[in-house]
């Protein structure tokens, strides 16, 4: 009887059929298929499964028995040798294992708790789908890239912290010994040479911003509109936040004798704790605002000790007919940021770094950044007063003699 070929495999019945130097094809009476080497190590004959048929296709198990013959001929019983490797193999950690150990060891040091949160987070959603499950010693660069080229264009940002935490963890592995020094989520001098250069990419997102002449009017129809979404909309566009870092200001961040709102760092962009100067308007708004028992958030929204919603300002605002396309202007909330800064390049006579520091703006020319050590919250106080008197068309005033005294800057 001849070698088996593919079509008899698939046909083959009940019996052992062999392919000859010791591989043979054993179906059961219910019709499993399995794969069988036999071979002779130290002059006692052995029987090796190497998996079933279909599964494993002849071509597959003809290679496998070729490897094991080998092995059996230098002295290396296969049987022992293959259980030996499974065993390292499971005492070996996954890329997941390996991440959870990184994080749980290193997030008491991590200044930013946001990292906390979006460690894990980054990792489940790109990582874990391609290399979650597989040992740490067997990745490498086309399982790096499988994860980032799919990004790399779109996401661009994210995908760089995900290639920065995918680097730190297979560092960590190798610094535990479960892998070479050999990395291949490094960026330089590797990964840099197969991807395009982030800054190269990188596409800034223009929000739609309402030009900074209409303000004033809309400052006054908003004005109009009662209710604690118009305010914090209000509070937005005087204070130049952020949509996330108004909405979730706390009663314990305003300090109304020194007229200032501090955001911590957790919740900054820039991870950099911020100082808000604070303008006679929007004192005027947080005297207004509702003091509500057990939540502390300065816009308390529907849900018992919970803020505004994030849809509530762009609702607020389709409502007034604003928005992606709708009727008077496909304006947006985080665009008023915009418009303060073209108010401040074209009308005001307030430095630009003072403008790009009132808007908390990540510096990201490392050298001046270790330069500007101060926040300029003097100065910021005069100019966030200014913009308030603009957009709300009331008379020039003076600061409080505490605010134009004030150092540090």
């Amino acid at each position: 009887m001849g070698k088996l070929t593919a079509c008899k495999a698939a046909i083959a019945g009940p019996g052992k059929h062999e392919d000859g130097a010791g591989l043979r094809l054993v179906v059961s009476r219910t019709g499993s298929k399995k794969w069988v080497l036999r071979y002779t190590i130290e002059g006692k004959r052995r029987e090796m499964g190497l998996g079933g048929f279909p599964d494993v296709s002849l071509g597959e198990a003809r290679d496998k028995a070729t490897e094991h013959r080998k092995q059996a001929k230098a002295g290396v019983d296969p049987i022992e040798a293959r259980a030996q490797a499974q065993a390292e193999t499971e005492k070996m950690p996954t890329f997941t294992t390996c991440a959870a150990q990184y994080i749980r060891e290193h997030r008491h040091g991590w200044r930013n708790i946001r990292h906390a949160r979006t460690w894990p987070r980054s990792l489940k959603t790109y990582a874990a789908p391609i290399i979650g499950s597989k040992p740490v010693d067997k990745i490498d660069t086309e399982d790096v890239l499988a994860i980032l080229k799919p990004i790399w264009i779109s996401k661009t940002e994210t995908a760089k912290r995900v290639q920065g935490r995918v680097e730190n963890i297979l560092d960590y592995a190798a610094a535990h010994g479960y892998r070479d020094q050999t990395n291949p989520a490094r960026w330089r001098g590797h990964l840099d040479q197969l991807l395009p250069r982030p800054s190269r990419i990188k596409q800034s997102i223009h929000y739609p911003a309402m030009p900074y002449e209409d303000l004033p009017a809309f400052m006054v129809e908003l004005a109009g509109n009662p209710g604690v979404p118009s305010l914090a909309l209000q509070f937005l566009i005087l204070t130049v936040t952020r949509t996330s870092e108004t909405l979730k200001a706390r009663w314990e961040e305003i300090d109304l004798e020194a007229r200032t709102w501090t955001i911590p760092e957790s919740r900054m962009k820039s991870g950099r704790e911020h100082r808000v100067p604070l303008s006679d308007a929007v004192l005027d708004i947080l005297e207004a605002l509702p003091r509500i028992h057990g939540n502390l958030y300065l816009f308390p929204g529907m849900r018992q000790g919970r803020p505004l919603s994030n849809m509530a300002l762009l609702q607020l605002m389709r409502g007034m007919g604003y928005g992606v396309n709708c009727e008077r202007g496909n304006y947006v909330p985080h665009g008023f940021r915009s418009s303060f800064r073209d108010w401040s390049g074209e009308v005001s006579s307030f430095p630009r770094n003072v403008a790009e520091m009132a808007l908390a703006y990540v510096i990201e020319n490392k050298v001046e950044a270790a330069y500007r050590r101060g926040d300029l919250f003097a100065k910021r106080a005069w100019m966030m007063q200014a913009w308030a008197e603009f957009v709300t068309k009331t008379p020039v005033t003076s600061l409080p003699t505490a605010e134009r005294t004030q150092t540090g800057d």
